[in-house]
């Protein structure tokens, strides 16, 4: 999956979750993501924590970091 498709994933917008970015249709945000695989989370524990996510938008949080 390319970068743009993998971003594409990511929604930001002013009425939800105050304009963060989010992983779109969810009210997750990039952030909450970020900071479990900063802590050592694997993407396995993520969704195990999170089912209604796919590797994708681990993997869309992942990209929207390096922009």
């Amino acid at each position: 999956m390319s970068s743009s498709q993998l971003l594409s994933r990511i929604s930001v917008n002013p009425n939800i979750c105050v304009g963060k970015p989010c992983i779109k249709g969810h009210r997750i945000g990039v952030s909450l993501i970020l900071d479990f695989l900063a802590s050592g989370a694997t993407i396995t524990e993520i969704l195990e924590d999170y089912p209604q996510l796919e590797t994708e938008d681990i993997l869309a949080c992942i990209a929207y970091s390096a922009l």
